[in-house]
């Protein structure tokens, strides 16, 4: 790799190659964006299983969950009852196309206030819904906010970490999310216990919460150098040669856009939609998403059920803890394959063991002996996803655009992610009543596939200096002949990308 190691600075001081405080509790704080998804995710599930929300706003299902014999694949079944999870997602891919302008034209930062804001708002009216409207209104700016801050917050800790660090400290925004996926589970275990029949608003509007620390906390973050830079600001004290470079060829591409699907560009563009595609594709929302609903549909009856979705979101983050002191040692691509490995054998273990209670028909009963053994492995596919696809979905595509297309880049990961994530969300319950026990071995089969990918056509990123990136790309066997030599510019200590048009590869 040509060039010495490239360091972030901020607040007019620099930060040669080693965390300092300043830039630990900024990232500290701008990870704190991934508890408002985090807490959604686990929220939603665990409120759909409560029989006074049910009887409020889904009768329907709550009437079939009541039937004796009824099928277990097929008792939630509805599709109002999956709108309202995944209208959120919908909200989410909408509002990260605006969230790529706001983040280039104003920062990093007041993305994130404004999604914290509008999350704020959310779920005020969540957790005082009168009708389904309400509710599906209240998830809607839910989800523009999970759209800023998903777009904002990546961005925002790979360009503030040194590049040693980068992986662990972008890590965080994960660990935050399944810290406030845990927390929701927990809440849900609580609240269902209020006999009056109001613990679901309780945990609806407790989202508050979490969109409260994101808020005031970005009004305390400075921006990151490369945005202070791409904005034209000069006044953040001596930076590096290769993050003004990168900055100046920023500044003349006025349509990222445009120029994201030049030839050039065409393995970061193919990575940050085949990466979000394949994470939701893992199954990992068959579990976060409906968790107590699964696990009530397996045999698990009322706090038994929440306490098994605890159980899992313990497991979440300690195995997030795990790849954060992992990512920037054993580096991606390890992580990638070995928890692709682990979550294909979890898939089929968990799929062959409801067959053989549950079967065709829907009808049966599971030991708790036996459902110990279907919480174990689910636990272990969960880790599995944890130290791999989980926080690496949002690391790698964050960190591998170069700085003129930067935001336009994660715009399209969030956006993808947010597109199948609503269609998971939107269909998983009726996939479940029609795959049975066979839609964990089609996840599974998408394991095997996205595995085979990662092997074949991702490089290693750790401990590159993400303005150096290119060269990554242009030493990979298949990546390398989209890259022409004029595009790749390395002097002294710095490299820079040509911004021109019409150029080499684009030509």
């Amino acid at each position: 790799m040509a060039g010495g190691a490239i360091v972030n600075t901020a607040g007019g001081k620099d930060y040669p190659g080693k965390l300092t405080l300043f830039v630990f509790f900024t990232c500290v704080v701008a990870a704190t964006g991934g508890l408002i998804f985090g807490y959604d995710i686990g929220i939603s599930g665990g409120v759909t299983a409560m029989d006074p929300f049910l009887k409020k706003f889904f009768p329907e299902v709550y009437r079939k969950k009541q039937a004796a014999q009824t099928n277990q694949y097929c008792q939630y079944d509805n599709q109002l009852l999956q709108t309202f999870t995944s209208s959120l997602y919908l909200a989410a891919l909408v509002a990260s196309f605006f969230a790529a302008t706001v983040t280039r034209v104003m920062g990093r930062k007041w993305s994130m206030f404004g999604g914290g804001l509008t999350f704020l708002i959310g779920a005020a009216l969540n957790g005082a819904a009168k009708n389904v409207a309400m509710l599906i209104i209240g998830r809607i700016l839910l989800g523009i906010g999970v759209g800023f801050a998903n777009q904002s917050v990546p961005v925002y800790l790979s360009e503030m970490a040194p590049a040693r660090l980068r992986g662990m400290l972008n890590i965080g925004f994960q660990l935050m999310i399944t810290i406030g996926i845990l927390a929701a589970e927990l809440i849900n275990y609580g609240t269902n216990k209020i006999k009056a029949g109001y613990g679901w608003r309780v945990s609806l509007a407790l989202a508050a919460v979490p969109a409260g620390i994101i808020t005031l906390g970005s009004l305390f973050l400075p921006d990151t150098p490369n945005s202070l830079l791409d904005r034209g600001t000069d006044d953040i004290g001596e930076e590096y040669a290769d993050l003004v470079a990168a900055s100046d060829e920023a500044r003349k591409v006025e349509h990222p856009w445009r120029n994201i699907i030049k030839r050039r560009y065409r393995a970061q563009l193919t990575m940050a939609i085949m990466i979000p595609f394949f994470q939701q594709l893992t199954g990992i929302n068959v579990i976060m998403f409906y968790a107590p609903v699964l696990f009530q549909t397996l045999g698990f009856k009322g706090d038994a059920s929440l306490m098994s979705s605890v159980i899992t979101g313990l497991v979440n983050v300690f195995a997030t803890v795990v790849s954060i002191f992992t990512v920037d040692r054993l580096g991606r691509r390890a992580l990638f394959l070995q928890g692709g490995a682990q979550m294909i054998v979890c898939q089929v273990v968990v799929g062959t063991l409801i067959a053989v209670k549950f079967g065709t028909s829907g009808i049966g009963d599971i030991p708790k002996g036996y459902a110990a053994v279907v919480v174990l492995f689910i636990c272990i596919y969960v880790a599995g996803f944890a130290w791999s696809w989980g926080p690496l979905g949002w690391l790698v595509p964050s960190e591998i655009f170069p700085l003129e297309i930067r935001p336009a880049g994660q715009s399209i990961n969030v956006s993808v992610n947010m597109f199948f994530t609503f269609c998971i969300a939107q269909a998983f319950l009726t996939m479940l009543c029609h795959f049975k026990f066979g839609l964990f071995y089609f996840f599974g089969g998408w394991v095997v596939i996205m595995t085979i990918f990662i092997a074949l056509f991702l490089p290693e990123t750790k401990n590159v200096p993400i303005e150096e990136m290119v060269l990554v790309w242009k030493s990979h066997w298949f990546w390398k002949k989209f890259i022409a030599d004029e595009d790749v510019h390395v002097g002294g200590n710095h490299l820079q990308m040509a911004a021109g048009n019409g150029k080499g590869a684009d030509a």
